[in-house]
């Protein structure tokens, strides 16, 4: 379910764009700009550049181009979401390609990274607690501008998805498997994802993810720490609204889901899926991304207990 990240063209040069390049680019869309006053490339797989007060201009870094990262889904997603206010966004400028440049102009998001910051305590529950209704309303959009466009990849059909986790979970056991000393649990891998597809094989509608609603997207006031939205849908693609759930410990997801539920309550069923999800997508990390399996392990751990 989390693919590997392939890039393709690893090796080729990834130049920092000259400041008439970049002011002529945001000029196509907003004629008044004036300075580059910053550069970004923290993003890892972008790099954004800060023009005047208030717009970036973003770019693919060319060696760190990937299938499932996409600027031009990125300004249709931000597009659809303009109907709906309360979701804090970007708002798009401009978008286009020039020279070889894919670029998108848009407004700078308020506030830093919650990544960046010292986030505990009520702070922190407060700032998931609001990232848990933005997801519900983010999860309750008009679904069919998606699944009609061929920029989002993913499951259209339950049994499209199941099919894709039953796979998905052989693979993560196998792995597991192989790897002496790496399972904790006193429940096998293969009864644990005998549980997790059990409780997939519900009618929770699939739709639009985000992909990564982590601490280095969720954006935050410096000064007060409150919630104000998201940046960053490059990512997205259509699957199972529980694999939005992106922070590092099981309390976070937790707390996420307590917001998720507080303007329209989860379902029962809803709620074994989100258990189930969980699993596979903490699995699914232990096997194929070694960097991660310390809380994954952790996160899985605690979400196993009741099958134990």
């Amino acid at each position: 379910m989390l693919p590997i990240d392939v890039y393709g063209q690893a090796n080729v040069d990834d130049p920092i764009l000259d400041e008439q390049t970049v002011l002529d680019l945001a000029r196509r869309h907003i004629s008044n700009c004036a300075a580059v006053s910053s550069v970004d490339e923290t993003g890892g797989e972008a790099r954004t550049y800060g023009i005047d007060d208030d717009l970036l201009l973003k770019v693919q870094r060319p060696h760190r181009r990937r299938h499932r990262t996409s600027l031009e889904k990125e300004v249709f997603f931000l597009n659809q979401l303009r109907s709906y206010p309360e979701i804090v966004v970007p708002q798009v400028q401009g978008y286009g390609r020039v020279g070889g440049i894919e670029y998108i102009l848009m407004t700078r998001m308020p506030g830093v990274a919650a990544l960046t910051v010292d986030l505990q305590g009520a702070q922190r529950t407060e700032v998931l607690l609001q990232l848990g209704r933005f997801l519900q309303r983010l999860h309750s959009i008009s679904q069919p501008p998606f699944y009609s466009s061929s920029l989002f990849p993913g499951y259209r059909t339950l049994e499209e998805f199941t099919g894709a986790v039953r796979a998905g979970l052989a693979e993560a056991v196998q792995v597991i498997g192989g790897i002496p000393d790496l399972w904790p649990l006193n429940i096998s891998p293969d009864d644990l994802a005998a549980k997790a597809l059990t409780g997939l094989n519900t009618t929770v509608e699939l739709v639009v993810l985000h992909s990564n609603p982590g601490p280095e997207h969720v954006f935050v006031q410096p000064a007060t720490l409150e919630f104000v939205g998201i940046i960053d849908f490059g990512d997205s693609y259509i699957s199972h609204p529980a694999l939005d759930w992106r922070w590092p410990n099981h309390q976070d997801r937790l707390t996420i889901l307590q917001g998720y539920g507080q303007e329209t309550p989860a379902s029962e069923e809803f709620m074994v899926a989100w258990r189930s999800a969980m699993m596979l997508s903490d699995m699914s990390t232990i096997a194929i991304r070694p960097a991660n399996r310390t809380e994954a392990l952790g996160r899985l751990r605690e979400m196993a207990r009741a099958f134990e």
